[in-house]
């Protein structure tokens, strides 16, 4: 198991979930559970349309719900003005919002962990 103080949201995270080398979202829940998604381009857009990068097939989801970028080292999410809306640990998300290693994400009923690398 990963250290305590590397996890801010509420997954434990094993350290070979998804084997992941860079950062990731594991599908927690939703018909899609237990798929990983490595992200590795720059941005990263999530939604219901089948041209984004993660497809997630559920009228929950907005076609084009939430963008992740990834600069610096760091993650950050932002909704796309999703009817639903985009939850990290539970809470909607207004602005930008940077991730950390276990943070839970809610996108339609899907719920996604969220892994550093």
């Amino acid at each position: 198991m990963v250290d305590d103080a590397r996890t801010t949201g509420p997954f434990s995270i094993d350290d070979d979930a998804g084997d992941s080398t860079g950062p990731a979202l594991v599908v927690r829940s939703g018909s899609l559970a237990g798929v990983v998604h490595q992200l590795e381009a720059p941005e990263v857009t999530v939604g219901r349309s089948p041209s984004c990068d993660i497809f997630l097939d559920d009228i929950t989801v907005s076609r084009n719900h939430a963008r992740l970028t990834l600069a610096d080292g760091a993650v950050k999410l932002v909704d796309l003005d999703s009817l639903n809306g985009t939850y990290v640990n539970r809470r909607r998300i207004e602005d930008s919002e940077t991730l950390s290693h276990g943070d839970e994400l809610q996108i339609g009923k899907f719920r996604l962990a969220f892994i550093s690398g």
